[in-house]
């Protein structure tokens, strides 16, 4: 259910897990970008926590979105173990030379969601009621701290680190280097979401956004 933390323990992940994969995982291809929608498997909780084994998962998928989503989780695992420093640091580091901003008020409004931007808020403020948020969404809060307010991405994942039920190290680290451009992904450091776009595209009714 949208807007409420799982149960915790083995038993509740079995059983999220099987509902998930006989309700919502045919549609997750489609539906996983929309934060209006139920459409995640909310299992990263249980897999950060070690409730339930990515190997139970995997025995019951065909090869698909959902199951490239968990060897993007194991490949950024496989990152941190051989380049550790890259949780402080960038894996690439030639991004060391770029010059960032410090602003510490404008980094509160993004905590706070303050910004103005109505999806970078609404995650921000989901983030601190819940400690969750929507991947989707969790990609435009990152790409605006870091392409739009010119501030670290060390700052940003050590906020989600702070806050996040289902915070992963190494997923959490390498995925703020993706928005960066910093880390293992091969698009350019350029590359930006525009959260009004985004939010138009993904949350096109504004239902998360309420």
């Amino acid at each position: 259910e949208v807007g409420k933390l799982p149960e915790a323990g083995e038993q509740a992940a079995l059983d999220a897990w099987e509902t998930f994969r006989d309700e919502r995982l045919d549609d997750y291809a489609t539906n996983r970008d929309r934060p209006d929608k139920p459409g995640t498997s909310w299992m990263s909780p249980y897999l950060k926590w070690g409730c339930i084994h990515p190997r139970t998962m995997l025995a019951d998928l065909e090869p698909g979105a959902y199951r490239n989503e968990l060897a993007w989780r194991e490949f950024y695992a496989d990152v941190l173990w051989h380049n550790p420093s890259s949780a402080r640091k960038n894996l690439d580091r030639k991004f060391d030379n770029i010059e960032l901003d410090n602003d510490q008020d404008l980094f509160e409004a993004w905590c706070d969601g303050r910004t103005g931007y109505p999806i970078v808020d609404a995650g921000m403020r989901q983030l601190r009621e819940m400690g969750w948020m929507h991947n989707r969404v969790r990609m435009i809060v990152a790409s605006f701290l870091v392409k739009d307010l010119h501030l670290p991405w060390w700052w940003g994942a050590r906020h989600f680190m702070n806050h996040l039920v289902d915070g992963d190290l190494a997923s959490n680290q390498h995925g703020w280097q993706w928005a960066a451009g910093s880390g293992t992904d091969a698009a350019p450091y350029f590359r930006v979401f525009n959260p009004t776009t985004q939010g138009e595209k993904f949350d096109p009714d504004g239902d998360n956004v309420v």
